[in-house]
């Protein structure tokens, strides 16, 4: 599978996504750029990559048994739940095992990516400019965070900032600290307050479920996927929400409010730590934010805490700032793609990465890469009728699931479904489904180890 001689494609960014797309492209024999701004590959994973939100305590919150490369597990003395700097080192160990720094250009960010006359017209930090046939968009969404307006924040006499600054526990020593989100990053940060602030607080504004990371001592998606059993002589709810219930318990003890959503509707949040500190007070659960008051935060319930430093997990926003933003349609901060990954109205346009979903990312990335990969080199009526998908298919990739109304989930897909329509496409174009030997003739050596 190879494009015409014009064809080039340029791919944005060196993390995961990135560097998934540059292995399906080089499989394919299909020329291409891949450009990082920052000295190294790994994304979020180098928290020395500015603008990266990892912190000290950060761990996968899938199990290391799902979350690797195809055809390139993690090693057997990892963890359950890598760390960052195993991961950083996995993710590095696998671009050099896969020849991708060879086609990687490093501190080299892009600044603009024009469409001109069918083909991208790029511009590098250092004013080079390059033309392409397609762009990929592999970017990441965790650039560029979501910061709330609450009346009296201007003047707030302590520290407010956003949970993407943060880094080490021991900025909590000796202060009053409040995390505003529930979601994963906020209850990781809240465990690191409990553990070092004077007095730590969890704010949330709505009631959500907290998932173990081990069910029954099997990492939870392994459990999941491998369609896990309880020991003998346990029977466990086949629904997930009383599952989880019936493990956590009563979540309304520790102050937090009663979940008010089935499990599988939301994005699920993954740690049982905010549990053990609530049990043993070193947090208090607060609910939302009602307004700031000189050197205190006031909630909803009237109750009022003085506090010294605010960090908002409060995520992030969805941003492609080197391509004209009116060259996507968006919905409420998303760029609305065919099957989360094609442009509709571009065809050399592609986005790799912006995807929602209950399961590990790195294999569905791959997925996607094939198919992007295979719509980068077609021709004739297959490229008319892949077209024609773009623009007209309308896939049910939520496989009935309603979930619940955030700006998060408005993207959000059903993983199973979301693969179902993936297995669809491929078969349709006479796609073989990718293994763990999808790739072996790219790899280096016969056998690679990470060194950790």
């Amino acid at each position: 599978m190879t494009g015409s001689p014009t064809t080039k494609v340029c791919v944005v960014g060196a993390g995961p996504s990135g560097l998934i797309m540059a292995r399906t492209l080089l499989e394919a024999g299909i020329d291409f750029d891949l450009y990082e701004r920052h000295s190294d590959v790994g994304g979020i994973w180098d928290p020395d990559n500015p603008g990266s939100p990892v912190y000290e305590s950060a761990h996968f919150i899938s199990s290391k048994f799902t979350s690797y490369f195809y055809g390139y597990p993690m090693p057997e003395n990892y963890p359950d739940y890598p760390g960052y700097r195993q991961l950083r080192d996995y993710i590095r160990a696998f671009a050099g095992e896969y020849g991708l720094y060879d086609h990687t250009t490093l501190d080299i960010g892009v600044d603009r990516a024009d469409l001109v006359d069918g083909r991208w017209q790029v511009r590098l930090a250092d004013g080079r400019q390059h033309t392409y046939s397609h762009l990929v968009c592999a970017n990441g969404v965790t650039w560029h965070p979501n910061l709330p307006s609450y009346p009296g924040l201007d003047g707030f006499t302590g520290e407010a900032r956003h949970s993407g600054t943060f880094r080490y526990p021991e900025e909590f020593k000796g202060k009053r600290v409040l995390i505003v989100g529930g979601g994963n990053s906020g209850v990781d940060i809240a465990c690191d307050a409990a553990l070092n602030a004077d007095a730590a607080f969890l704010s949330v504004r709505r009631g959500y479920r907290y998932i173990p990371k081990h069910v029954f001592g099997v990492p939870l998606d392994v459990f999941i996927n491998e369609g896990g059993s309880p020991p003998p002589g346990i029977t466990a709810p086949e629904d997930p929400s009383e599952l989880i219930d019936a493990l956590v318990g009563d979540l309304t003890r520790y102050g937090l409010p009663k979940p008010d959503h089935a499990a599988l509707s939301s994005h699920p949040i993954v740690n049982d730590q905010i549990i053990h500190h609530l049990n043993h007070g070193n947090i208090t659960a607060k609910g939302d934010v009602a307004e700031f008051r000189g050197d205190s935060v006031v909630f909803a319930d009237g109750s009022r805490e003085k506090v010294d430093l605010v960090l908002f997990a409060t995520g992030y926003d969805y941003a492609i700032p080197y391509v004209d933003k009116d060259l996507f349609r968006w919905n409420r901060g998303q760029p609305q793609l065919y099957l989360n990954m094609f442009s509709r109205e571009i065809d050399s346009l592609y986005v790799l990465g912006f995807i929602e979903f209950a399961d590990a990312a790195y294999h569905r990335f791959d997925e996607m890469a094939q198919l992007i990969a295979f719509d980068v080199a077609a021709t004739g009526e297959t490229k008319r009728r892949l077209a024609e998908l773009k623009r007209a298919d309308q896939p049910d990739v939520r496989g009935g699931m309603h979930y619940i109304d955030t700006p998060r989930h408005a993207n959000y897909v059903e993983t199973h479904t979301y693969q179902h329509v993936l297995a669809e496409l491929r078969d349709r174009f006479g796609l073989r489904a990718l293994d763990d030997q999808s790739h072996d003739r790219l790899r280096r050596s016969a056998a690679s180890q990470v060194g950790v």
